[in-house]
């Protein structure tokens, strides 16, 4: 039904970006994955770093975009979109591997940069498990993007993680300061978010997260209680959206990062494609 409205949409009222649309190639049309993400921190932390080492080790292109605002939650991404602000730090990893950062772009401008695959929009961490905050701006959210994109481009929702056990994040008191709760809450939304048929799917990060967190390496997967650490961290997370973008199992994938173990990558990489397999429900992962 959403997707019936936006097109209805863009035959009222964007008719110069329905033109554009035409006109620019379909992203289906190459060999380049191209994946933008209209986030946060926690993308910056799940995309940014090690999604294109995995990529090139197995000979594939990839081209990562990230609309960067720390903390900012889909409401916000909203009235950026509806005014658009160019309120963003864009980070873009290109096809040769090298990050560029532009400040003050609109998603807009984002949306126009390349012929992206998928466009990839998620929750700021503490309403990440809140269904109906969530619901109050995610379907206009969706609308908007869905009207300023390539017709074969998909939409993904990215399932952020929950707070390590210590955590001393304020937003960690909308779940009781609980792990599981955090965890389950994120679960729920997520799922119900992925039932509604309007994305492509769910890149299950948090689940991916938690698995791990069963494993030798236990509940040290942040840097600050939120944040993921930096080596094993990240891969783990890393692993996961590789695992969904290319369809294919990290654990056969030969790249490991500089800093991280031997066992650590196995972990990360077994996390994230039982994370995959199940991705609102805890796989134990043993080593």
């Amino acid at each position: 039904m959403r997707k019936v409205f936006a097109i209805l949409i863009l035959c009222l009222f964007q008719v110069p970006i329905l033109w554009a649309q035409e006109e620019q190639a379909s992203p289906q049309d190459d060999d380049i994955m191209k994946v933008l993400a209209i986030g946060n921190s926690f993308s910056e932390d799940a995309l940014e770093n090690y999604v294109y080492e995995l990529a090139k080790a197995a000979n594939k292109k990839v081209v990562i975009g990230n609309l960067y605002i720390g903390g900012a939650p889909i409401h916000l991404h909203l009235e950026n979109a509806h005014n658009n602000n160019k309120a963003y730090n864009y980070r873009k990893v290109g096809e040769d591997g090298v990050k560029t950062r532009t400040d003050k772009v609109s998603i807009e401008e984002a949306l126009a940069d390349e012929n992206w695959d998928y466009v990839s929009l998620q929750q700021a961490s503490p309403l990440s498990g809140k269904y109906d905050v969530i619901m109050e701006s995610l379907p206009n959210l969706w609308t908007y993007v869905f009207a300023h994109i390539n017709p074969d481009t998909k939409l993904v929702y990215h399932q952020t993680w929950a707070y390590q056990q210590d955590s001393k994040h304020e937003g960690f008191k909308n779940y009781n300061q609980d792990q599981q709760q955090m965890y389950d809450s994120i679960m729920h939304a997520t799922a119900e978010i992925d039932k509604s048929g309007d994305f492509t799917f769910v890149v299950p990060c948090g689940t991916a997260i938690q698995n791990a967190r069963t494993s030798s390496i236990g509940d040290h997967f942040t840097r600050d209680g939120y944040h993921l650490d930096l080596n094993y961290g990240r891969f783990t997370a890393a692993c996961t959206w590789y695992a969904k973008l290319f369809n294919l199992d990290p654990r056969k994938n030969s790249y490991r990062p500089e800093g991280v173990t031997e066992l650590q990558a196995k972990i990360a990489k077994e996390a994230a494609q039982k994370a995959v397999k199940k991705p609102f429900k805890v796989s134990k992962i043993k080593k």
